[in-house]
């Protein structure tokens, strides 16, 4: 028999599965004797009260061993058929990823098509970043297998209610290494050790089943006969086949490109600010309202902030405790930070970024198309910061303070941020419109949680990749871009998605939406036959 049991006890008792099973007796009135076995199956921290609460749900087994303690639902993937219908997968972020492997399961043979390295090649490139301030084009945290999330948290939570897909996204991600705590935690992440592994774990199911994976192929042309998408050039020639375009959020040139091609995008709203850096302990110490900070039997810290200032949204982005701050531009010339975590969140910092609502009304227009002029925002913004430096990748770096008070640091904290920092008016090198926002923003913050506005919390500039600066317009019933058919612009890149899970499932809908295209309906997948 197996009882589903809601609990909301200390971190120390739901640290210790002896003491669980002690209160799931207590709380079922059975002899903890017959209960043979607990499974978690959702954990959350409620952190509102001063003292700490773990909120959880348990599967209680009683009188008989469950066959099996895993969570995880593999899905099916079998190889396909010699005959299989082609398509193109640009990109191999979350979206193209998980695009490809569903149309693996609809029968459909993916091509997938990549600017960058594979995903162990890439931290030569992003070492050769943090160490020489040397960016390669193609191969940087922006570009290579996996994307931008593949050296990032791996934070896999999303505001999405499309639950199914959601499951299933993590499901997939379980079954090709991940810790099965993504499937319980309130707040699940993989952590920047662990992804690049299960990233190339996907890679290798997509070729066991017959897709293909082309490396450092960058795209160069979408090939159409009117409005009828044919096919692709690269670097390594011509490929044909509808196309599901997931090339991420910083493919410039791709933007570009559609501009050129008649296809047809408008310019979309960002956000634009820094990265702050905290302590850890003091996050720990505010959050869980004990000067000691967290203790023994809670995770480091996390945060999130929002308010609206002068009509605009001020808020807090991929916050990443216990984590690190990297360089992250796509391009030489320009200077852009992120953050990341390892998966045991055991750094003493942690960082967010913390960002400003920017809507196309609040950019002029560009010499060049209009639809590109948030995305110049973006390089004005960025080529200013790198600008300011040494040429390296070296960041100008400012107290929190300082910032608010409108004043140079004369000295800053120590950092997690390899290629170094330096003090320099971060203020003044952002758009006056975002400098001020941020400064009463953070003022704010500061009110509402003593101590989080700290001389020992540094802004690094600047966070500027927070979303795509260009939608391509889609039909949001066939998923095409609304101009050119066989189309289908995928993911965060196309402005339809804001994370790993939300690109992930995105890239299924656009994959199903293929394969309805072509006549081959979801009901009735190979690997179902």
């Amino acid at each position: 028999m197996i009882q589903s049991l809601q609990l909301r006890t200390d971190p120390a008792t739901a640290a210790s599965e002896l003491r669980l099973i002690g209160l799931a007796s207590t709380k079922l009135n059975v002899d903890a004797n017959r209960i043979a076995g607990i499974v978690i199956t959702r954990r959350s921290i409620d952190a509102r009260q001063r003292n700490v609460a773990v909120e959880l749900t348990l599967n209680v087994f009683l009188d008989e061993k469950p066959e099996s303690l895993s969570l995880c639902k593999p899905e099916k993937f079998e190889r396909l058929p010699d005959n299989a219908p082609q398509a193109i997968v640009v990109g191999t972020g979350p979206a193209g990823l998980f695009a490809a492997l569903r149309l693996i399961q609809l029968g459909i043979k993916p091509v997938v098509i990549e600017r960058g390295k594979d995903v162990d090649s890439r931290r030569k490139d992003m070492a050769q970043i943090a160490r020489e301030g040397i960016v390669d084009p193609d191969s940087n945290y922006c570009f290579g297998e996996g994307g931008a999330g593949a050296y990032s948290d791996g934070k896999l939570y999303t505001r999405s209610k499309k639950r199914g897909n959601i499951d299933t996204v993590l499901n997939i991600f379980c079954q090709h290494g991940a810790d099965e705590s993504i499937l319980v935690d309130a707040h699940p992440h993989i952590g920047t050790d662990r992804l690049p592994e299960v990233i190339k774990a996907m890679r290798k199911t997509i070729e066991r089943c017959g897709g293909e994976v082309r490396f450092s192929t960058r795209m160069t042309a979408i090939l159409s006969n009117g409005n009828h998408v044919t096919g692709i050039d690269t670097t390594g020639g011509t490929v044909a086949g509808p196309v599901i375009l997931a090339t991420g959020h910083s493919a410039r040139d791709v933007y570009e490109h559609i501009v050129d091609a008649g296809i047809e995008a408008e310019p979309k709203g960002i956000a634009v600010g820094v990265r702050l850096e905290h302590p850890q302990r003091l996050i720990d110490s505010i959050r869980y309202h004990n000067p000691a900070g967290r203790g023994k039997y809670l995770p480091p810290a996390e945060y999130t902030m929002l308010t609206r200032v002068d009509n605009r949204a001020v808020y807090s982005f991929c916050m990443c405790p216990g984590g690190f701050i990297i360089p992250a531009a796509s391009e030489p010339g320009q200077m852009v930070v992120n953050g990341m975590s390892p998966s045991s969140r055991g750094t003493k910092w942690a960082n967010s970024g913390m960002v400003v609502e920017v809507l196309p009304e609040d950019v002029e227009n560009t010499p060049d198309n209009p639809v590109l002029k948030v995305m110049r925002f973006q390089e004005k913004i960025e080529t200013r910061f790198f600008s300011e430096g040494d040429g390296s990748q070296n960041a100008p770096a400012q107290r929190m303070t300082d910032f608010v008070k409108g004043g140079p640091s004369t000295s800053l904290a120590d950092s997690s941020y390899a290629p170094g920092i330096h003090p320099g008016r971060v203020d003044e090198l952002l758009p006056p419109h975002i400098s001020s926002r941020l400064r009463k923003g953070f003022e704010e913050f500061g009110r509402k949680y003593r101590g989080f506005l700290s001389p020992d919390a540094t802004v690094i500039g600047p966070e500027t990749r927070t979303s795509a600066p260009v939608r391509i317009v889609r039909n949001p019933e066939t998923l095409e871009s609304v101009t050119h058919c066989h189309l289908y612009p995928c993911g965060e890149g196309a402005g339809y998605a804001g994370g790993i899970v939300s690109a992930a499932v995105d890239g299924i809908r656009c994959a199903e939406a293929l394969a309805a295209k072509i006549a081959i309906s979801p009901d009735s997948e190979h690997n179902k036959q």
